[in-house]
């Protein structure tokens, strides 16, 4: 692997202090290949990595600084190599429940099959599935995961709670996009009545979370998204109201958009344009937006998106087992808009896993018309990183490894049967089978260890979750 030329990342002088003047314990980890993903795609075939508190202290080729004070620990990274941590910008955590049902339906025939069962679910339901849709990201090397939930049945609890609770304990950075659905079945929409709010308790509610959860602060664990499920689902004045409320509230827009053919023939028959001109017409094109799918966009759509700074989750997985399409992500890449990966819900992404995307992304988009050269492995690891990272907001604090970031970094052994072989190990990790994690980091604090989480057990997180998946099914059954 070669090292892109500049200097090294300077080392903040030892025995630096934070602002209240306490020294800051640190974290040396070296003799590792490391991958900054910074903007000039830094890689050092032997490097280090010094963690200081919260923030990447030091990066660089070679052995950490001499000098150093108060140092509690130090990693031999030998056979590993070093990158941020994944960023997952699009998911839908209670889907775990009802993993592997609908297996042979296009988008529209699966909601239809999946929303009477939705319909039921509560609040520890919602926990359990929160906790190992959690779980298993950050066993995938997560460190920034977000999770859209937009089903809210009467009675059923303090559903944003409970996601937010678990992601508190399972210590990856989390964003919740506080989801919703007004527009039923009677109204013209696809859900089922049932499964809908009225406008306004959609909204009351979604600022209610911002309130409640939202931390704008560069080191927040938490932050919240308005986030209207999709133009098939919520009419045009949530769509608008919603807008309006988020730049009010100052957080971030999410939802749904272009991902089907079936979508497309809706918004042309409902609205006379295509989505992403109907969605620009209700204030839902931005630098504070991102999207998720995008599959089908023209060259048009592709210009708005790339105009207005608006993001992009590229969900190849669930694109493929949901037969949607291939997403434009060259086009979108080379317009200049930004673009991250998402797992999606579990209900049409069973492995529940963001590694495995950087190697779906590589290999679906050259599927596509730019063949080989739609993207490369190192494109495919930005996407995973940076790019999600720019996508949720949160470039200038994760998604790269240099000075002054916050600490969300991954280190994968790529020393064993799997990869040992492929000497690039940016390649390994991309094309390679998911590599095994020696050390998971968040904010500074240790999340995953040699291949198991440390901060949640997660044979309970398993059975808990099946427990609940059972009783779901037996209240959708009876």
């Amino acid at each position: 692997m070669p090292e892109t030329p500049g200097p090294p990342a300077a080392a903040t002088p030892a025995g630096a202090a934070d602002q209240d003047g306490r020294r800051r314990a640190r974290t040396v980890i070296e003799n590792c290949a490391v991958a900054t993903v910074d903007a000039r795609d830094t890689e050092y075939p032997v490097g280090h990595l010094v963690i200081a508190g919260s923030e990447i202290e030091s990066v660089g080729p070679g052995p950490a600084p001499d000098g150093l004070v108060n140092v509690v620990r130090r990693v031999d990274g030998t056979g590993h190599l070093a990158t941020p941590g994944l960023v997952n910008t699009h998911h839908h955590f209670y889907q775990w429940l009802t993993r592997g049902l609908a297996t042979d339906s296009h988008l529209f025939d699966w909601l239809v099959a999946l929303y009477p069962t939705w319909s039921r679910i509560d609040e520890p339901m919602v926990d359990a599935a929160a906790r190992a849709s959690l779980a298993m990201l950050a066993r995938s090397g997560v460190t920034s995961a977000m999770d859209h939930h937009y089903v809210f049945p009467r009675g059923s609890g303090d559903l944003s709670g409970a996601i937010i609770r678990a992601a508190v304990r399972t210590g990856v950075r989390f964003t919740l996009a506080r989801g919703s659905m007004d527009l039923g079945e009677s109204a013209g929409g696809l859900p089922p009545d049932f499964a809908v709010e009225s406008l306004d308790e959609a909204l009351r509610a979604t600022e209610e979370t911002i309130d409640g959860h939202h931390d704008p602060s560069r080191q927040a664990m938490t932050r919240v998204a308005v986030a209207p499920c999709s133009p098939f689902s919520v009419s045009t004045e949530l769509l608008r109201q919603g807008a309006e409320l988020a730049r009010r509230k100052g957080v971030r827009l999410h939802t749904h958009g272009s991902e089907t053919v079936e979508e497309e023939a809706f918004c042309h028959e409902r609205f006379g344009m295509g989505p992403t001109a109907y969605l620009e017409s209700t204030g839902w094109l931005g630098e504070d937006v991102w999207m998720a799918h995008c599959v089908h966009l023209n060259d048009s759509d592709i210009a708005a998106f790339a105009r207005t700074g608006t993001g992009v989750a590229h969900c190849p997985s669930s694109n493929a087992r949901l037969a949607a399409g291939i997403a434009r992500v060259p086009d979108l890449l080379a317009a200049g808009a930004p673009v991250g990966l998402g797992v999606d819900g579990t209900a049409s992404n069973e492995s529940g896993e963001l590694h495995t995307e950087l190697r779906n992304a590589l290999l679906v988009n050259r599927l596509g018309p730019h063949r080989e050269r739609a993207l490369t492995v190192r494109q495919a690891l930005r996407l995973g990183t940076f790019g999600g990272a720019q996508v949720l907001g949160r470039q200038d604090e994760t998604g790269s490894l240099e000075p002054g970031k916050l600490a969300d970094l991954v280190l994968w052994r790529l020393d064993g049967l799997g990869h040992s072989t492929i000497a690039d190990p940016v390649a390994a990790l991309v094309l390679g089978p998911p590599a095994p994690i020696t050390l998971s980091v968040v904010n500074g604090a240790t999340v995953m260890e040699n291949g198991r989480l440390t901060t949640v057990d997660e044979e309970v997180v398993a059975r808990d979750a099946r427990a609940e998946a059972r009783r779901l099914a037996d209240l959708a059954s009876g």
